[in-house]
């Protein structure tokens, strides 16, 4: 399949989605392919297709150009595949296609973000401010100075123009840099006698729950490290699996296709590994495993911890270890974002949305909604900020009966205007006298004559489902990034013919932490964590809460102290060091 995607100028669209579905090959402005492309795509084509790979996926950019400054066109890339190849091409231009339907859960906060952002800078502006872009850097707000935005935007072009494809390729930005180099590393499969020999056994596992974009997150861990030289095993069910034995090499081939699959295709457990620490010690000798990546939620954390505080007793465990956030809850101290929330965000959203049309034709109806997340409320609040919710109830934010009767009278008074529904988000562990039963009972009783209630419990409709495209180049790009820190770490401590590591800085998770993707030592983050309820005591998310009661109509005061500052474009991008580096 060829498919041609916008971007006359800029190649974003191309590159991500290759990213997010495992293309094959993809055209772009800002990277023209070299002379001779055309011979190393077709025997790209042709292994893949001596591999039993039956499809094959080419994004073209509609303003793709060679290096001669000649158009690349769907039409001249397949007539290229039938008549060298002969196989089987569709081309199919998505168009308009792209700019139209509902806005995803990601698009909505930001929207909400960038829109609150943009009038704070306003109040906040003087006569001499200048004129300012209001924009999102990892996960942190910023304003950068209009004019600069315009000058970088024209010098990506000058670039070209000048065929210096490199550089502009660098003024586009270090997310898109990144994305470049982590789409060449999994694209390409090098021959194995080009492959470094690291003599390295790196094991990849699942666990705890599942969560949509792991399976992102394994194929790219793999084919990275069997770049880097390193020979990959795949721990099936978790640290269940693991003292049972049920580890095998994983090579290239057999993670293709696992970019779009949600669940767990390892297989995962919420099994501690803490009553089978000698077993697993044991099938770590046994395979002569030198890493570990362990991509998960808070099971995930809590095994790594219990695994590195028997490093006294086992020294099959003074390894490297790192661990991803995996969870939908997003609950994982040390992280901004964790996979697989993103998704579940989007199941929210839509079934929110859902929820209400179905109350189009109905007048004065309430919805009160259960979400998941455990004492977690991240889900139900920017769930509820992205769905237009009146209320959120979450367990951070003690309520009491005085709130739910404000909350109620101020939907009684919401029905008397032109909008007629309501939507009131309830997180499963907020309060365990306040059930969903009790909430519904209550704005039944209190709004009888005025509106009438229905209650929904998502459950586990916001675990499963194909990953979001965020979640699948986060998890590919996180997984890239643990598997590069693991070869550093493996060669700074190979020593005298074995791996010897057991610093603090040998066991970390890495995470987001507002622009920056940081490995923090799992032994420094305990401080950080609420064990008894499986939440990080400082979350970012919380700040998000007055916005949502403000759409919502509630006369609150908003704290601006924290809004974005003024900062230079080249100031955006800070410098790569070893435990910190811009996504």
């Amino acid at each position: 399949f060829v498919l041609e995607v916008m971007g006359r100028h800029c190649g974003y669209l191309a590159l991500v989605s290759a990213l997010a579905c495992g293309a094959d090959w993809v055209f772009f402005p800002e990277m023209p392919p070299e002379d001779g492309w055309e011979d190393n795509m077709c025997q790209k084509l042709s292994e893949n297709r001596a591999d039993k790979k039956r499809l094959n996926i080419i994004i073209v950019a509609e303003g793709a150009i060679d290096c001669r400054n000649k158009a690349i066109t769907p039409d001249y890339i397949k007539d290229l595949v039938v008549g060298r190849l002969g196989l089987d091409t569709r081309v199919t231009i998505l168009g308009h296609v792209q700019r139209g339907g509902t806005p995803s859960a990601f698009d909505r906060i930001l929207a909400s973000r960038m829109g609150v952002e943009a009038v704070v800078a306003l109040l906040e502006a003087s006569a001499d401010t200048p004129a300012c872009v209001v924009s999102l850097v990892g996960n942190e707000a910023v304003r950068l100075p209009l004019m600069e935005c315009v000058q970088i935007t024209q010098e990506v072009q000058k670039a070209m123009d000048e065929k210096n494809f490199d550089e502009a390729v660098r003024l586009r930005g270090r997310s898109f840099e990144h994305n470049l180099s982590t789409y060449r590393l999994l694209a390409s499969r090098k021959a194995d006698s080009e492959l470094p020999n690291s003599s390295f056994n790196v094991a990849v596992l699942n666990v705890g729950a599942p969560a949509a974009g792991m399976n992102a997150a394994v194929r790219s861990a793999v084919r990275v490290g069997i770049t880097e030289g390193h020979k990959m095993f795949a721990v099936n069910d978790g640290f269940e699996g693991f003292h049972k034995g049920q580890i095998k090499e994983i090579k290239w081939g057999d993670v293709g296709g696992w970019t779009g699959q949600g669940g767990s295709l390892l297989g995962t457990k919420r099994t501690l590994p803490g009553k089978h620490l000698d077993k697993i010690a044991e099938q770590m000798r046994i395979h002569n495993i030198n890493a570990l990546l362990v991509i998960g939620g808070f099971e995930a954390y809590m095994g790594l911890l219990e695994l590195s505080s028997a490093r006294d007793k086992y020294s099959e465990f003074c390894v490297p270890m790192v661990m991803i956030p995996a969870t939908v809850s997003n609950n994982i101290p040390g992280s901004d974002l964790s996979i697989g929330s993103d998704t579940a965000l989007n199941a929210i959203t839509d079934t929110c949305d859902r929820i209400k049309q179905s109350a189009s034709g109905t007048k004065r109806r309430v919805f009160i909604i259960e979400t998941m997340g455990g004492y977690c409320g991240y889900l139900a609040t920017v769930g509820g900020l992205a769905a237009g919710a009146d209320a959120v109830y979450i367990f951070e934010e003690p309520f009491d009966i005085r709130d739910l009767q404000t909350n109620v009278e101020h939907l009684t008074h919401k029905m008397k205007t032109s909008i007629q529904r309501g939507l009131v988000l309830r997180n499963e562990n907020c309060n365990e006298n306040f059930t969903t039963d009790f909430i519904y009972q209550l704005y039944s009783e209190e709004g009888r004559g005025v509106f009438d209630c229905r209650k929904n419990i998502l459950g586990h409709m916001q675990q499963g489902g194909a990953p979001s495209p965020f979640d699948r180049n986060f998890g590919t790009k996180v997984a890239a990034k643990a598997i590069q820190w693991i070869t550093r770490m493996l060669k700074e401590s190979y020593k005298g013919g074995i791996v010897f590591a057991n610093s603090e800085e040998s066991v970390c998770l890495l995470g987001m932490r507002r622009r920056a993707m940081v490995f923090q030592p799992l032994a420094q983050l305990q401080g950080e964590t609420d064990f008894v309820h499986r939440i990080p005591k400082d979350q970012w998310w919380l700040k998000l809460r007055p916005v949502m009661k403000i759409l919502a109509k509630y006369k609150i005061d908003y704290d601006v102290s924290e809004s974005g500052q003024l900062e230079h474009v080249t100031q955006v991008r800070p410098k790569e060091s070893d435990f910190s580096a811009c996504i």
